[in-house]
């Protein structure tokens, strides 16, 4: 319609205002689009600015002042000067070293074994992480697997696809037991059936 109504010479008043309403329906929808690609790129900016200052812009405090270098936290340890995590003192290859902290842990990949001990890899990993190893080690862990089993006979035809999840893996018994269930129900009651039946 927009097509046809743009090369007419003359417009009804109704033809107008039909016009002019889908313009401003397209319009607006732009301006919505164009906001919410803005806000985006306001929580990125946001979320970059915390990361490399560790502070809001909007503490009032803080309204004067513009973060200078000066103004960076560096990590703690001894002899390292990169930047501080947020909401610690420490960067992320040394938040190990923060007794406090309770979201990391180390990642156990044996390295080399000595006389004192085991020496492990060490490298900081989420707390949640299962099994305790960094990425590295863990496709490293996955080729040792891999290989041990096709020694033995059987055959893994893919290193890539990682294990399913455990909450996927808990789903999936949860259905398994749910069908069994089921089925027993269902005897059950043809059970029954065939008893009441019997009896009368």
């Amino acid at each position: 319609m927009a097509v046809t109504l743009s090369s007419a010479s003359h417009l009804s008043r109704p033809e107008l205002l039909k016009r002019r309403f889908h313009n401003l329906n397209h319009l607006s929808k732009c301006y919505r689009d164009l906001y919410w690609v803005l806000m985006e790129d306001l929580k990125i900016l946001y979320r970059h600015y915390l990361w490399d200052y560790g502070l809001t812009p909007f503490k009032e405090s803080q309204t004067n002042n513009i973060p200078t270098d000066s103004d960076v936290v560096r990590c703690a340890f001894v002899g390292c000067k990169l930047k501080a995590m947020p909401l610690t003192t420490f960067c992320h290859l040394h938040i190990l070293s923060d007794s406090k902290q309770k979201l990391y842990k180390p990642c156990n990949y044996v390295i080399k074994s000595a006389q004192a001990g085991p020496i492990t890899c060490g490298k900081p990993i989420m707390g949640s992480t299962v099994p305790s190893l960094c990425i590295v080690h863990f496709q490293k862990a996955q080729k040792h697997l891999t290989r041990t089993l096709k020694r033995t006979g059987l055959n893994i035809s893919s290193t890539s696809k990682m294990a399913p999840k455990f909450h996927v893996i808990v789903m999936e018994y949860i259905h398994h037991i749910q069908v069994k269930r089921r089925k027993e129900v269902k005897g059950n009651k043809s059970k029954i059936v065939a008893q009441n039946q019997t009896d009368s």
